[in-house]
């Protein structure tokens, strides 16, 4: 019996991952169909508002409970970019493009932090894997947008 509490965490956690939502290939913010989508909008909204100091608890609230939510990471990494954590940024848009290779929004971000990094052959590499998914879809487009001011 001494073990019973410890097979409860183990069990809620297992509940959880079984739960978390599934990523279809190109997905992005509006595929979020979870018990969290109502938290993934409030934290959207304070990114959409430039709070991102305020997204990041909520967003780290929503990867625990579920981890496979790639559109969640790609939140994670653009609020802490443009809080200028760029460490927690790439972590975040690896953890992302890991779960779902095919995302969209987590490329372009991805290749935008790269320019910010000064590494425009990997922007770049971002922007011809956009192409070769989605042709010159807006992502695309932003990506190739940021290269040229950039001068790459």
């Amino acid at each position: 019996m001494a073990h019973l509490p410890y097979v409860m965490i183990v069990v809620a956690g297992l509940s959880v991952l079984a739960h978390a939502p599934a990523q279809a290939v190109g997905t992005e913010d509006t595929a979020v169909e979870t018990a969290l989508a109502p938290d993934y909008a409030a934290a959207k909204a304070r990114i959409d508002a430039q709070d991102y100091a305020g997204a990041l608890p909520m967003l780290d609230l929503i990867i625990v409970a579920e981890p496979a939510n790639a559109n969640a990471w790609n939140l994670h990494g653009f609020a802490n970019r443009k809080l200028g954590k760029m460490k927690a940024a790439a972590k975040s848009y690896e953890t992302a493009l890991k779960l779902n290779p095919a995302h969209l929004g987590a490329l372009e971000y991805q290749g935008e932090m790269f320019l910010e990094l000064g590494q425009p052959d990997m922007a770049k590499a971002n922007l011809t894997r956009l192409q070769d998914l989605c042709g010159n879809c807006e992502e695309a487009e932003d990506l190739a947008q940021a290269l040229a001011a950039a001068g790459a």
